[in-house]
């Protein structure tokens, strides 16, 4: 039995929380009010801005009615605006809107510094090394995750009824 502190998955997910919670108080702390999520999802936008809601909830690792709620309070607050397409009216492009941006400039000194804290110690060989096997295990689990929605279901239910009868 391994002790969960030995789990390499559960430090990492510690790992990831205690940063989210740093991170998330030093936004708080500047007066800046927007989510790290929401943060995440303006930035997206801000470099792509044709994606689909489905695009950004894959960017941003959230499910899409995560996501559709954000940009809802994103909307709302002013920080994103929603131009409709010209040759599909139903349809809109999100945009970064002018209040966003600067929100955008007002969490970037902060983000940074919560990187140096959180990265202090560690050098760049150091990153360097880590990001390929993080990277590795994602894959991993990519291809896993294909491979199990492709393979036969392993336990049918006639079968299951044969062994019983």
């Amino acid at each position: 039995m391994h002790m969960l502190s030995n789990i390499i998955f559960y430090s990492l997910d510690k790992a990831i929380r205690q940063y989210r919670k740093l991170a998330q108080a030093n936004i708080d702390r500047a007066g800046i009010a927007i989510t790290i999520d929401q943060w995440l999802v303006l930035r997206v936008i801000q470099e792509h801005d044709d994606l689909t809601q489905t695009d950004i909830a894959e960017r941003v690792l959230k499910d899409q009615a995560s996501v559709a709620r954000m940009i809802s309070l994103l909307l709302k607050a002013g920080l994103l605006a929603a131009e409709p397409l010209l040759h599909d009216g139903r349809r809109s492009r999100l945009r970064v809107s002018e209040e966003g941006l600067r929100t955008l400039d007002a969490v970037q000194p902060v983000v940074l510094n919560n990187r140096l804290i959180a990265l202090d110690g560690l050098s760049e060989e150091d990153l360097a090394l880590m990001r390929p096997m993080l990277e590795r295990i994602y894959s991993n689990c990519v291809a896993a995750s294909q491979t199990a929605a492709t393979a036969a279901p392993v336990i049918t239910l006639e079968a299951s009824e044969q062994h019983s009868s």
